[in-house]
């Protein structure tokens, strides 16, 4: 009697434990996954007769991958300037005081076509009451060079499938890899596109802050992103999808690949990050056994998604 009981009790819990799950998971995918495609002015900066015109996505800096649009207006005239070089340098600064900064692109590239200089910032930490975010820029009309700064606000990411993750390689290298496409996955093959950065250490003794050389990050060459995606939650059974192909470097430093998604939910893509030579930097094989009831095990290198 005592066993039956046992085994209604373990029943009971088990049909909760599995209502409460689903109860979540329902809950989470049905979160508006959020879509951006038009640049707005986040932040400006005003100095002497000029205006320097911050853009994103959004008009807002969010953590992970953000494209930065750079116009430089002279205010008396209205008109676009096309400044000899622009510099750009997000600055991170902690509560007791130490720095630090993110993968950026430090020199702006024009755009003749739309008249603006364009970059990058992968903003590592959203910010809040112990995190400070700043610019420093600077930029050259007519042999004059001038430098600005300006507070920002770094907020959280509020799509999922522009997640990043942070890491120490197996070579001691520390590494991010930032989700750039798709903002919204359809149920089918798409592409998939990511930016692989590395902190550079500093070779040389830190001049007249801030010293662009103490904040130095390149993009990864040459590495290989294997990819294995995944429906880690227990009523989804570990279960994978074909087709997907691994993400290798294109001509624009990003990382494209393809990702194929048979159903709408969570989904985790396990990597494995390979250099030039093939040797793992980081990430571990995981099962491909089929397991409902079970989390599925997600490697040791890993990005979740929603849509």
């Amino acid at each position: 009697m005592k066993i039956y009981q046992l085994f209604i009790v373990s029943l009971l819990f088990m049909v909760i434990s599995c209502t409460l799950e689903k109860t979540d998971y329902e809950s989470e995918i049905n979160t508006a996954v959020p879509e951006h495609y038009e640049f707005k002015e986040a932040t400006a900066i005003n100095k002497d007769q000029y205006k320097i015109s911050i853009e994103t996505l959004n008009g807002t800096f969010y953590h992970g991958y953000n494209e930065i649009r750079v116009k430089v207006i002279n205010t008396q005239t209205n008109e676009n300037i096309n400044a000899s070089s622009i510099t750009f340098l997000p600055i991170m600064t902690k509560a007791d005081g130490s720095k630090t900064s993110c993968p950026y692109q430090y020199t702006l590239d024009y755009k003749p076509d739309g008249k603006y200089y364009s970059g990058y910032s992968v903003f590592t930490d959203k910010s809040n009451s112990v995190i400070s975010w700043k610019l420093y820029m600077s930029f050259k009309v007519k042999e004059v060079t001038y430098t600005v700064n300006k507070d920002i606000a770094v907020n959280e990411q509020g799509n999922k499938n522009l997640n990043m993750t942070s890491f120490t390689g197996n070579d001691g290298g520390q590494y991010y890899i930032a989700l750039i496409a798709p903002q919204k996955p359809k149920v089918a093959e798409n592409k998939l596109v990511a930016g692989i950065y590395k902190y550079n250490k500093p070779t040389i003794p830190a001049g007249n802050f801030p010293d662009p050389s103490q904040f130095s990050y390149s993009e990864v060459k040459g590495y290989t992103l294997q990819l294995d995606p995944r429906m880690p939650e227990p009523s989804m059974g570990n279960h994978s999808s074909p087709n997907n192909q691994d993400l290798i470097q294109g001509d624009d430093g990003l990382y494209h690949g393809i990702v194929n998604y048979t159903m709408t939910g969570n989904w985790t893509l396990n990597f494995i990050m390979l250099n030039q030579n093939g040797k793992i930097i980081k990430g571990t094989k995981v099962s491909t056994d089929f397991t409902p009831g079970v989390q599925g095990t997600k490697s040791e290198l890993f990005i979740d998604t929603l849509f």
